[in-house]
């Protein structure tokens, strides 16, 4: 298929190659749902979504009402979420993804993505700092975390799993242990930020690079 719509991903499942992207901390709810909605409408197919954006019940709000209003069916949609660092420990992924599906109203993920190789002190909030306002890490290994997201897949839960913001040996290490191969890697790439060696990495080794912060990122805080 030579749609340039559409990339295919390693496995050979296909993803459109543009899609919006839903951290919108400024947004209200009802900007948010408008958003979804009309995106819809233009053609949009595919929402990159994350736990941590606290937003993907405003969203699987949304993208109910339109398949439910016609606009749109689930098979024609690609969704995408991802698995915050705090959920890394591996008896919390499919309990993470669970709540995930059940906020944005869905039976499976299209994609899910282990949001940051770095994992934070569980059951903390989402960003755990002690007395200083340092981060409070955990010992976990995002190696076994990746076990976890291979469970999933078996279980039906999400059709293809990924990183995201991984540097090549990080990418490596995911790689020398997996069965199921990332399929993607979510960085930042722009005009500003190139990325062009960790990119030539990934795609040397089958994986599919998704860019986010196409404009840049000059307010990004996270």
């Amino acid at each position: 298929m030579s749609d340039l719509r559409y990339l295919t991903l390693p496995n050979g499942n296909q993803i459109p190659s543009v899609g919006l992207g839903t951290y919108a901390p400024r947004n209200t709810d009802k900007e948010i749902s408008e958003a979804i909605r009309n995106a819809v409408k233009v053609g949009y197919r595919h929402f990159d979504c994350a736990a941590l954006y606290m937003n993907e019940k405003v969203i699987g709000e949304a993208l109910n009402k339109a398949m439910n209003d016609g606009l749109v069916k689930r098979e024609e949609l690609f969704i995408t979420s991802k698995l915050w660092d705090t959920f890394h420990r591996p008896d919390l992924v499919r309990t993470a993804l669970k709540t995930t599906l059940q906020d944005l109203k869905l039976e499976y993920l299209d994609l899910y993505l282990i949001h940051w190789p770095v994992s934070f002190l569980e059951d903390a909030g989402p960003f755990p700092k002690d007395d200083d306002g340092v981060m409070i890490c955990s010992d976990v290994d995002y190696v076994d975390t990746w076990k976890s997201l291979e469970e999933c897949v078996k279980e039906g839960l999400v059709r293809n799993i990924g990183i995201s913001n991984f540097n090549s040996k990080q990418v490596q290490r995911v790689l020398d242990m997996c069965s199921i191969k990332p399929c993607t890697n979510q960085v930042e790439v722009n005009v500003h930020f190139a990325n062009s060696k960790l990119i030539e990495f990934c795609h040397r080794n089958g994986i599919t690079v998704t860019s986010y912060c196409p404009l840049g990122s000059p307010d990004n805080k996270q």
